[in-house]
């Protein structure tokens, strides 16, 4: 049998992503001098000697340029390439979108396959629309990804006029897949989710965890986190609070800083990825807890006034200098003096992000905020909350004048271009923007040696040291809500049990597993938290997990039947807050995972390891309580069942 998860969720969310178009403290960075590098890739064709250092000639032009000398300043090398690019290739430095990778690695605008056959080609991504921003969705293996990416980088230098390398960006990719917008970990190593680091509250593993990915990343050449997501999960009906660390501010923050060192480093360099810390100002307030992917959404509301609260954890993100930031779709209502989505919207992008916390990195906008998209006969509309009245034109302009760099989702730089032409915008307000994605890119350290080792990739993702640390995540993120009569652990080898949402060979190797429940001493059972899609024609929006926490009917009919013929210990995944009083009061033992192989909630469960997470969310009672809270306040439920920060162990 599947484990429960992976049973339940992993096709779902395959087709999930398909229609988007939608560190330890050890901090092992390697030496980030401003000496010049020798280029390791043994292919480059355009190089200059001087001095005994090997410099890129990216323009080809025969001689040094400064934007080409690593002993130059950073800053000095952005204006003197800046001087050098025309409008057409300033517009595509704007843009960031999808990417598909062969499976031979090779780079041509082969047919798609399977899933993932909508991802765009990058090679006519870069030829036609000049960009050199893009991301991943799935990826056939690491191997491929790893000539793809060298083979990339190798045409970014050879057939463009200035060589401006390619940087690759990608959602989550070290958790279980159960989480919206998490790519499953495949060969990556295989963490609980940000919840679960939340649950564990260890800045020191979180930080081992970020510098684990990094390595991971920086070996296939992934060098920008659409991560991590420090939104509050106030809202406990919204769908993405898996990919949080919870609703406490102080909490994210610590967990948040802790993750973006991780990644970064404590100054951005050729050994870090760097984070695009999402969503500001943060996404949890969502009212009813419907999400702004859709049209049914109803904005992020604040009845509490609460509005500053959510605003704590990226005031420590600005502190651990993440690199880029990216707005959410939401209209956050009656903020500010128009009700438009966060990326539109001047008063948050300039007046509160650039004058009040004076951010001068990357603003990206979230992904397909302008046109929209058509998947089969449906159409998608562009996540443009507030200002659907307004043309592609208009749309872009609105976001470039609110102050944002780049596009997330779009492949329209044509549009920027016709803006400038047309006296709608200025050059000088698209140089601003185009500073900082170059500055990011030089001090990645791209211009001076953008490839990798692909032998290197292979033995570095899905390292042993690797995995074993994320499967201990598994387990130290398991929280112990109730142990009745101190049933739990059980003991190894003595029991015969039985199993439910259990894989039962992985069960066999913990007590002899038997058909029936009436033949079992004990019953374990794996459940997940509810979830009622939204009526929509929207595909995608059915297979977001909203509606209401609690089982009903059938469903919770069979659940309690087995809990009331043989003791029953119930562990249940929480990517929100589950309603599950019933279930509660009849089990012997309930444990709460935060994603967690059959392997790991076993492990827990027979006393190999003792469960060590606090609940970084709070479980409510009853829906009325939910639907009674304040969708912009934390753990404020009446009567709730089990509180933020509650958690047991042996």
């Amino acid at each position: 049998m599947m484990q429960l998860a992976k049973k339940l969720f992993i096709v779902p969310f395959i087709f999930l992503i398909v229609f988007l178009i939608v560190v330890s403290w050890k901090n092992i960075f390697v030496d980030r001098s401003e000496t010049p590098s020798i280029i390791a890739s043994k292919e480059e064709s355009h190089l200059l000697t001087i001095d005994n250092f090997a410099f890129r000639d990216l323009n080809k032009n025969g001689k040094l340029d400064i934007y080409e000398d690593s002993r130059q300043p950073t800053e000095a090398r952005i204006d003197d390439l800046l001087k050098q690019m025309n409008l057409e290739e300033k517009a595509g430095l704007m843009f960031i979108n999808g990417a598909r990778v062969n499976d031979d690695g090779s780079i041509e605008d082969k047919p798609g396959k399977g899933l993932f056959a909508f991802a765009p080609n990058a090679l006519k991504l870069v030829t036609e629309k000049k960009m050199n921003h893009f991301n991943f969705w799935a990826i056939p293996s690491v191997a491929a990804l790893a000539k793809w990416y060298n083979l990339m980088q190798k045409f970014a230098e050879d057939s463009t006029r200035l060589g401006i390398p390619i940087t690759i960006a990608s959602d989550p990719r070290n958790h279980f897949s159960s989480s919206i917008f998490s790519m499953t970990a495949a060969t990556f190593s295989q963490w609980c989710e940000p919840l679960g680091l939340g649950a564990i509250g260890d800045e020191k593993l979180t930080r081992e965890f970020a510098d684990d990915a990094r390595q991971e990343y920086v070996s296939v050449g992934i060098r920008e986190a659409l991560h991590p997501q420090i939104d509050l999960a106030t809202e406990p009906r919204w769908p993405r609070i898996s990919g949080t660390f919870g609703e406490d501010a102080t909490l994210t923050s610590k967990m948040g800083t802790a993750y973006i060192l991780g990644f970064q480093g404590d100054k951005l360099g050729k050994n870090s990825v760097a984070c695009m810390t999402k969503h500001f100002t943060g996404g949890g307030p969502q009212k009813e807890g419907l999400d702004p992917h859709f049209p049914f959404q109803k904005g992020q509301v604040y009845p509490g006034h609460n509005f500053n609260y959510h605003l704590k954890p990226f005031e420590a993100a600005f502190a651990a200098h993440t690199a880029a930031i990216m707005p959410y779709y939401g209209v956050p209502m009656d903020q500010t003096s128009e009700n438009v989505g966060f990326s539109y919207n001047k008063d948050i992008i300039t007046g509160l992000l650039r004058n009040k916390y004076h951010y001068d990195g990357v603003v990206c906008t979230d992904w397909g905020l302008v046109t929209d998209s058509h998947i089969g006969n449906t159409i998608w509309p562009a996540r443009a909350w507030g200002v659907e009245n307004l043309n592609t034109e208009e749309r872009v302009k609105k976001i470039i004048d609110a102050g944002v760099d780049q596009f997330g989702g779009e492949n329209i730089p044509e549009i920027v271009v016709k803006l400038v032409k047309e006296g709608k915008l200025s050059e000088k307000r698209i140089n601003e923007s185009v500073k900082r994605l170059l500055r990011q890119k030089f001090e990645l350290g791209l211009f001076d040696d953008p490839y990798i080792d692909e032998a290197k990739a292979v033995q570095t993702v899905g390292k042993p040291e690797f995995m074993k640390a994320g499967e201990i995540s598994q387990r130290r993120a398991m929280t112990l809500l109730k142990n009745d009569g101190k049933t739990l652990p059980l003991a190894e080898g003595k029991l015969k049990i039985y199993v439910k949402n259990i894989d039962p060979k992985v069960a066999s190797q913990y007590g002899t597993v038997v058909d029936k429940p009436e033949d079992a001493n004990i019953a374990i059972i794996r459940l997940n938290t509810p979830f009622y899609p939204v009526e929509t024609p929207i595909m995608m929006a059915r297979m977001f997990h909203h509606g209401d926490l609690d089982f009903k009917g059938t469903q919770k009919d069979s659940i309690l039947q087995l809990l009331n013929t043989v003791p029953t210990i119930v562990d249940i995944y929480l990517d929100r807050p589950a309603v599950i009083p019933e279930i509660s009061a009849k089990a012997k033992g309930l444990l709460a995972d935060f994603g967690a192989s059959d392997a790991a909630v076993l492990d827990v469960i027979f006393g190999r390891y003792k469960p060590g997470g606090h609940l970084p969310i709070e479980l409510p009672s009853s829906m009325e309580a939910v639907r009674n809270q304040k969708e912009d306040v934390p753990y404020d439920s009446k009567d709730p069942l089990y509180k933020f920060g509650f958690g047991l162990s042996y």
